[in-house]
């Protein structure tokens, strides 16, 4: 009951003084809005990454040429140039390969492509993918409507198309796209099937593509110098290792390699690229949690401020209280919980201005909408140690207060 009456008083006193608990608690809810909001893009950007790769499955590698990722020469020296995997190469790997029943080969021919149909048409922004059979598949991609390519259409290179589902929103609407003929680029395709939607993406196409047969990609890029992507899908987890070596094994054998040099090529595990992300995000997450400890910090420094100020302005109502029977403890108790309720206020407000901005941010960046229980309450709980911290001494300092001295203060 005594601490039900101190923080009944604690609300009168935050009441009678509206304009200053207001801004008190807006400078809370300033530091903890930036490290919830922040947090929660991490979050929502974590999530997504796992979901994304968790679509591919953990059983899956990419083999790309060497030197596919930028390198910086050391000594003024340029990095040296790798051959590409050629499409002979590549399809023979898929031919040969007998340690998976998944073997996706495909390469990109565009990543600002427009596609039009009738009136309607997309931002030239549009990617451009030549897959075989198994793309989907080994991609995460699911079809949604109409179907994949035939036998035929990838032996003798159709024109013909699966579209992302961001595509054919932008150009058809809801109309049925199946068998509908468009212009991706300056060539014409039919439509035979749409991928299930994803959504913004921070690994692949997302659904802003289109894919065709590979050996149509061919025919529209013959360049020497194009370099085509193997995925392979090992049939459980615990033999990718193994299936990674025979692939290495076999494509070093079709590619001629000799045995005294090094691969020219490279071997990357699905899940290496989200490993590698969600470390860059641990890092992000440290920085920003001292961030949001430093504005902590300057916020408590404010609160106290605000409350030996509060103590000053409240000198004689000190007096009075104590000349009717409050002791010091009491005066120190209720002046601490007053700082504490602040400080509450403006966490929740923090808290619920962060999830909001934070989760606006992440869906905005391609993250998903996430509940970030840990930063909540370790919000919440920073907010009761600053009001703690920030409200002792003003409370020791009023508590402290002689009754005669308080009375006769101006």
């Amino acid at each position: 009951m005594i601490y039900s009456e101190d923080i009944k008083v604690g609300f009168q006193s935050i009441g009678a003084n509206r304009l200053r608990s207001i801004l008190t608690a807006l400078i809370i809810a300033i530091g903890i809005t930036a490290l919830v909001g922040i947090l929660t893009v991490i979050d929502g950007v974590k999530k997504n990454i796992n979901e994304e790769f968790a679509s591919m499955g953990a059983n899956s590698f990419t083999i790309r040429n060497r030197g596919f990722n930028l390198r910086i020469g050391e000594g003024g020296k340029r990095p040296k140039p790798y051959p590409p995997i050629r499409y002979e190469e590549a399809m023979a790997f898929k031919e040969r390969y007998e340690f998976s029943e998944i073997v996706s080969v495909s390469n990109n021919i565009s990543g600002g492509a427009t596609v039009k149909y009738e009136g309607a048409q997309t931002d030239p922004n549009v990617r451009v993918i030549g897959g075989d059979e198994d793309w989907a598949i080994a991609s995460g991609y699911e079809i949604a409507l109409g179907r994949n390519f035939s036998i035929n259409e990838l032996r003798y290179g159709n024109s013909v198309t699966i579209i992302g589902d961001e595509v054919k929103r932008r150009v058809f609407g809801n109309a049925n796209p199946i068998n509908q003929v468009i212009a991706i680029g300056n060539h014409r395709f039919k439509v035979i099937g749409v991928f299930k939607g994803k959504g913004d993406a921070f690994i692949g196409p997302g659904d802003r593509f289109c894919l065709i047969p590979i050996s149509k990609a061919k025919q529209l890029d013959g360049s020497e110098n194009t370099s085509y992507t193997i995925t392979v899908m090992a049939n459980n987890p615990q033999t990718v290792d193994g299936t990674i070596g025979e692939a290495k094994g076999l494509l070093r054998s079709i590619r001629k390699v000799s045995t005294r040099e090094p691969d020219n090529f490279e071997i990357t595990k699905s899940d290496a690229f989200a490993t590698t992300m969600i470390e860059n995000l641990r890092i992000i997450n440290m920085a920003t949690t001292a961030i949001g400890g430093i504005t902590l910090f300057g916020a408590a420094i404010a609160l106290m401020n605000i409350m030996l100020v509060s103590v000053t302005e409240r000198t004689r109502e000190i007096g009075v209280r104590k000349s009717i029977g409050a002791t010091s403890a009491v005066i120190r108790r209720q002046f601490l919980i007053e700082a504490i309720i602040i400080c509450i206020m403006g966490g929740v407000a923090g808290v619920m201005l962060g999830l909001a901005v934070g989760n606006g941010l992440s869906i905005l960046i391609g993250g998903t909408f996430v509940i970030p229980w840990w930063p909540i309450l370790m919000g919440i709980l920073l907010c009761v140690i600053v009001g703690i911290v920030s409200g002792l001494y003003p409370a020791v300092k009023a508590a402290q207060l002689d009754p005669v001295d308080a009375l006769r203060y101006e």
